[in-house]
């Protein structure tokens, strides 16, 4: 791991572990609290290059839970979404190498810092659904931008689900089979940019191992925490690391 210092390491090897179990106690927000927290002591394009590898071991467990049948099904139902949260991705990432460092700070701490006051407010972003087609293929433009740029594309697929009444378990496997996707197109995106090499990938191939096992812990707690309460403090958390990239991208 030449070029990470010991200090650096273990605060990455922490955010990916709370990452992890947040998602797996709540369902959302690892690549928001990953790339929020690690592009405040590492720059946002390794950052970024950090998470590719622990979101997409992550969403493959996610996608798989019920079964590979299922998970099939649900890529077919939602190709429109997938198709152009892939095409923009491929197209969006591309940006990264070339944006200045401040630029990306805050094209990544803006979206995150609204979607979580948003949510702490008790705002929700809907799609119209009566045209679905429409829907998903707005979902995936607005998803593959910022993600291509940041890893996060969960805001406007939730926003999606939630206009189309999907139900819990549903919207579950949607969510991972839509994220799994992108994250394969993430690293096939960055390898292509220069983002993900050899050095970014072996600082994410180390932060796999904590992202499985804080997936699984938040798996076996889930059942057992005031799910609203962690929640929110987890969208405190959010607002706070957003804030943070904004006001280092205007001291920059």
């Amino acid at each position: 791991m030449i070029g990470y210092d010991l200090t650096v390491l273990a605060m990455a090897l922490a955010v990916t572990l709370f990452a992890a179990v947040v998602k797996g106690a709540v369902g959302f927000a690892m690549p928001m609290i990953m790339i929020s927290g690690l592009a405040s002591f590492l720059p946002a394009d390794t950052a970024l290059a950090a998470l590719i590898l622990p979101t997409l071991a992550t969403n493959l467990a996610q996608a798989l839970r019920q079964g590979p049948g299922a998970a099939i099904a649900t890529t077919v139902e939602y190709r429109r979404l997938l198709v152009a949260l892939c095409l923009v991705i491929l197209v969006a990432a591309q940006l990264v190498p070339v944006m200045p460092q401040a630029i990306l700070l805050a094209t990544l701490g803006l979206p995150i810092t609204a979607f979580a006051l948003s949510q702490l407010a008790g705002w929700q972003l809907r799609f119209d659904a009566h045209n679905r087609g429409r829907a998903e293929i707005l979902t995936g433009l607005v998803g593959g931008f910022f993600g291509g740029i940041s890893g996060v594309w969960g805001p406007p697929t939730i926003a999606l689900l939630i206009s189309l009444d999907v139900d819990k378990r549903e919207s579950v496997r949607v969510q991972g089979v839509v994220y799994l996707i992108g994250s394969a197109m993430l690293l096939a995106a960055h390898l292509g940019s220069g983002v993900a090499d050899a050095e970014t990938l072996s600082l994410s191939a180390l932060l796999t191992p904590p992202a499985l096992a804080g997936l699984w812990l938040g798996f076996a707690i889930q059942d057992r925490l005031d799910a609203r309460r962690f929640r929110r403090w987890t969208l405190v958390v959010l607002a706070a690391t957003g804030l943070n990239l904004v006001r280092r991208a205007l001291t920059l």
